[in-house]
């Protein structure tokens, strides 16, 4: 078997965030790749850096000038971390009426991933929010040049920004037959717009009642069929996220580092549910289930 051959087809998929996760269980299961030999290791970081660096080629260069280091590159060089969060799990946890105590003792910096079934009794969100709903307040936003700071992610949807993203033809929103399918995500850094959307939703019951909410909330929203790619984030602190309609399917895989001594899995997140994970240990990948257009809400806690 050409080991390096096997080593770049895995790094390349890795890098075009296509990874299909069976792809790990395949090397897992193959002795012939459970060492790699020194000059493979080296030769595999330098596939990536080249990789990595023509990818992003017009990120990295500005008149001539290198400028930047784009998140991938940052993950490469992400040091180690402790495997204790992952050990030992195969399946998520599933909790109701579960004290701030707890929740604080037991789940709220272990990693997770839990999900609490409960949380959104007294949320008018999952009534009221819809994509005419957030089209309507944005467009109606006293601030609009702000809001176009706050972060987007487009996740291959064509969409440039927020406004572009409430601005599609009514066609596309209804997914008509012709249409390109959309999910995207924002964050409401806009103190006018967060305050309006905060009415319909609280802090999570289950919160320790130390514990501050981040002052900027994340949102995402997409057709069936569409979803985040494999991937880990660079954020701060474990986060929540309230799933207000439809239903997602998350994808969990355990760092590099962790994959001899952690196992992959998945689980559905139904309307009316929260899950609570480290994005920052666990890597993740979201796809939309059929039905409802799917709308979820979270922010990181302390």
């Amino acid at each position: 078997m050409d080991t390096e051959k096997v080593l770049l087809d895995i790094m390349t998929r890795a890098l075009n965030a296509k990874m299909d996760l069976s792809d790990f269980s395949s090397i897992k299961e193959n002795k012939d790749l459970d060492v790699f030999p020194v000059k493979y290791k080296f030769s595999g970081i330098f596939i990536v850096l080249a990789s990595i660096l023509w990818m992003y080629r017009d990120e990295f260069l500005l008149d001539q000038c290198l400028v930047a280091m784009p998140d991938e590159l940052a993950k490469a060089f992400r040091p180690p971390i402790d495997c204790d969060f992952c050990v030992g799990k195969k399946e998520v946890i599933r909790a109701f009426d579960l004290s701030p105590d707890v929740f604080e003792n037991n789940f709220a910096y272990e990693g997770g991933p839990l999900i609490v079934i409960d949380a959104m009794n007294n949320w008018t969100a999952p009534e009221v929010f819809d994509y005419w709903y957030f089209r309507k307040t944005y467009r109606e936003a006293k601030k609009k040049r702000s809001i176009l700071n706050c972060q987007f992610f487009p996740y291959k949807s064509g969409l440039r920004n927020l406004f572009e993203a409430f601005d599609m033809p009514e066609e596309r929103v209804a997914q008509k037959q012709g249409t390109d399918p959309w999910y995207f995500g924002w964050s409401n850094c806009n103190h006018e717009i967060a305050k309006i959307l905060r009415k319909h939703y609280s802090s999570p019951y289950f919160l320790p009642k130390s514990s501050e909410n981040n002052a900027i909330d994340w949102i995402f929203m997409g057709v069936p069929g569409k979803g985040a790619h494999l991937h880990v984030d660079n954020v701060r602190l474990p986060s929540w996220q309230a799933q207000l309609k439809g239903t997602k399917e998350w994808i969990l895989a355990p760092p590099p580092e962790c994959y001899y001594r952690c196992f992959s899995f998945s689980t559905i997140v139904k309307p009316g549910e929260i899950i609570v994970l480290d994005t920052n240990r666990w890597y993740h990948q979201t796809n939309v289930l059929p039905g409802e257009v799917s709308i979820t809400i979270g922010a990181e806690y302390d």
